[in-house]
């Protein structure tokens, strides 16, 4: 069981994340303010899944890692800390101080806030690919075949 929650989890991770990510750039550049406010507010409700997703795929990789810490293992393992400290100290409380846009609030602090959560957003992204990455290297998706 745990061989199939750990990689549906994180999929489901990365997409959120992913969602969140792309709807906020692309609601910035191409949507009304009301579109904006909508997807600023729908983003916390959107932990609902993201928070149980995260604890799923990090709790079943370390059953899965067992006592192995070296190699891709130790990759993984290495980036976890990073991924929820983002998470934690930049992303979800940016998200909450960002949906303060249903009141029409789009001063230089909104978007100074937007700008630091885009990057960090970006950052953990990029992360949990390598991880995901680094998964389906061990299982054997991503081996040199000759031509």
């Amino acid at each position: 069981m745990v061989k199939i929650v750990h990689p549906v989890a994180g999929a489901a991770a990365i997409v959120t994340i992913a969602s969140f990510w792309l709807s906020t750039a692309l609601s910035e550049m191409f949507a009304s303010p009301a579109t904006i406010a909508a997807v600023k507010m729908a983003i916390p409700w959107g932990f609902l899944l993201l928070i149980p997703a995260l604890m799923a795929a990090g709790g079943s990789g370390f059953v899965l890692a067992g006592k192995r810490r070296g190699g891709a293992i130790g990759a993984k393992i290495r980036r976890m800390p990073l991924i929820a400290a983002n998470g934690i100290l930049i992303l979800i409380p940016s998200a909450l101080y960002l949906a303060k846009a249903r009141a029409g609030e789009f001063d230089s602090g909104f978007y100074a806030v937007q700008a630091l959560e885009l990057a960090a957003g970006a950052a953990n992204i990029t992360l949990l690919g390598l991880r995901m990455r680094d998964g389906l290297k061990m299982k054997g998706w991503f081996r040199y075949r000759p031509a």
